[in-house]
């Protein structure tokens, strides 16, 4: 297997068009596309700056949509429709489905990405092109660290029903389907994989 670590910003639509570039010159037409940009700003809404809210969602929606957008052109005109193979996934959060003081802004982005996901899932549908959602959990990323190391997720992380947050290969097995051609007449879904942490 071949990788390749490439500049991209997912919200400038001129560095997303330049990487698909950069990737199909070495590998050929990009038919599988995972959009996990996404950053938070925790805070109640109140105190929560403008620059802030405009980051959280040009990153996390604004850029999912650039990116799926291109990549979504790109497998149309390389005749998606005849070979169904395009398939795209979309990382969202259970804070889609959840109401917390201080992330209104993630998990509103975090909505929007579901949503959009069943637009353009319907939208591609007769372009051979899938489209489906992942919520995970709560999972220890960057983005979480310094909650992480805080006093204030021992409490939080008993509370959940097995004590514990997930670890970050638990999403594998879900998008490797969703990538994969057995995944080929499933569209329009979202899967939460968050260990019971909803319940």
């Amino acid at each position: 297997m071949e990788a390749a670590g490439l500049p991209l910003d997912v919200t400038d639509e001129g560095s997303v068009s330049a990487c698909f570039d950069a990737a199909e010159a070495r590998f050929g037409t990009i038919d599988t596309i995972v959009c996990n940009a996404g950053v938070a700003h925790g805070g109640r809404s109140t105190e929560v700056s403008a620059a802030q809210l405009r980051q959280t969602f040009e990153t996390n929606l604004l850029g999912t949509y650039l990116v799926a957008r291109e990549g979504a052109r790109r497998l149309i005109a390389a005749s998606s429709r005849e070979h169904e193979a395009g398939r795209v996934v979309f990382i969202g959060s259970i804070s889609a489905e959840q109401n917390h003081t201080g992330d209104a802004a993630y998990a509103a982005s975090k909505a929007g990405i579901a949503h959009l996901a069943r637009q353009f899932a319907k939208e591609w549908a007769r372009q051979g092109i899938n489209v489906n959602t992942v919520q995970p959990g709560w999972v220890h990323t960057p983005i979480n660290d310094a909650w992480y190391r805080s006093p204030a997720s021992e409490s939080a992380i008993a509370a959940l029903p097995r004590r514990r947050m997930l670890e970050p290969s638990a999403l594998d097995d879900m998008v490797l389907y969703l990538c994969s051609d057995r995944s080929r007449q499933v569209t329009g879904a979202t899967f939460t994989i968050d260990d019971g942490q909803v319940l």
